[in-house]
């Protein structure tokens, strides 16, 4: 059977949207979801008891950054990731390309693989499809990733699709070496940069392969929103309606409505936690900076809508206060109610196709949020 399978329960009349239930090893995710960041086996200020009370379902781990601190070996020696953070839920492994690319400036990427210096100390590292795999294998997360090459945009065709034909043979490598099939789901990456025909091909040759699950690379890099949604329409309904889907690097909330209307079930991104840290929240009137002086004297919830410990317990004013004293429990608190935000958003969007409403709840969720008015940038 395999780590995981997907199952399809409804697909909304509306929309064309999919509610579904993941099976893993380690428990049963409602879908669409959305996957809190956990770079380094922690959601930052976070714990997982505050993880599981906000409703994550499943979070991510990111192979690059843990293969450099405190590395594989130590994490597999430690029982794993699960047992090493103390998270008994689903954990997703990204392969550690988009870091390799993004984060060294000195990198030489060849047929065998990447040599790369670390971002940490400098020092020289070589990874292979095969070196990928064996990190994550190590690592031990229900569902791990192929690696591949997230080129940067724009990109002119040429290399995008030299890109793309090595990438695919990687994906043919990392299936090879994956051994632990019955405990890890190893997920192919669709690539292509904003080229239709390139896209296209990479959705045949991916599927060819049979991965359990598919990811959308190479976007939310820095293209306009109008291209990702662009590339998603000519791209996810290709892929294979018994598997899951998973857009990577994407959590703005009209990105999340739009991104399942196209038929992705899972998503990931750092932006909730990252904005969160600078003081800048999502309520249900668009976002707020709560540093900000005029929330000085302001005594009400970031979000009185919101049912979040932070929303419950504390004022815009008092946080207002903790981020201009320093004080770690400001971030802890926005990071909390960000993330809750998103989890309950996708709650509501799960309930919303289950009734067949979900373009209706669009409509009323970017008129309420103040999407039109540009409240949504961050």
């Amino acid at each position: 059977m395999g780590a995981i399978r997907y199952e399809l329960i409804k697909t909304c009349k509306q929309s064309g949207a999919r509610l579904g239930r993941l099976h893993t090893p380690h428990g049963v995710i409602e879908t669409p979801i959305f996957m809190p960041v956990g770079t380094q086996a922690t959601v930052k200020t976070m714990t997982p008891e505050e993880l599981k009370e906000i409703g994550a379902q499943i979070i991510l781990s990111n192979t690059y950054h843990l293969y450099m601190r405190p590395g594989e070996k130590l994490v597999e020696k430690a029982g794993g990731l699960h047992k090493f953070m103390n998270w008994d839920r689903p954990i997703l492994t990204d392969s550690g390309g988009f870091q390799v690319f993004s984060l060294s400036k000195l990198r030489d990427i060849t047929e065998e693989g990447v040599t790369f210096r670390s971002h940490i100390d400098g020092s020289k590292h070589f990874i292979s499809p095969e070196k990928a795999i064996e990190i994550e294998n190590a690592l031990g997360a229900d569902i791990i990733m192929a690696f591949d090459e997230c080129l940067p945009y724009p990109c002119d065709y040429d290399y995008a699709k030299n890109s793309l034909y090595r990438t695919i043979r990687w994906a043919e490598r990392c299936l090879k070496a994956h051994k632990n099939t019955e405990k890890q789901a190893l997920f192919g990456i669709i690539q292509g940069g904003m080229y239709r025909d390139l896209r296209e091909e990479s959705v045949r040759e991916m599927i060819k392969l049979d991965f359990p699950g598919y990811a959308v690379g190479g976007l939310s890099i820095g293209e306009p929103k109008d291209i990702m949604y662009e590339v998603l329409d000519w791209t996810v309904h290709l892929l294979p309606e018994n598997k899951p889907r998973y857009l990577m690097g994407v959590g703005s909330p009209d990105a999340l409505l739009e991104g399942v209307i196209r038929g992705v079930d899972m998503f990931d991104c750092v932006l909730p936690t990252r904005i969160a840290r600078n003081g800048t929240v999502f309520t249900s009137k668009g976002k707020l900076v709560v540093r900000n002086a005029e929330y000085a004297e302001d005594f009400r919830p970031l979000d009185e809508e919101c049912d979040c410990y932070a929303c419950r317990n504390y004022t815009r004013a008092y946080i207002r206060h903790l981020f201009k004293a320093k004080e770690i429990l400001g971030a802890r608190l926005t990071t909390i109610h960000n993330l809750r935000f998103l989890l309950r958003l996708m709650e509501n969007v799960r309930q919303a196709i289950m009734e067949d409403r979900l373009l209706d709840f669009k409509e009323e969720f970017f008129e309420k949020y103040g999407y039109n008015e540009g409240k949504w940038t961050f």
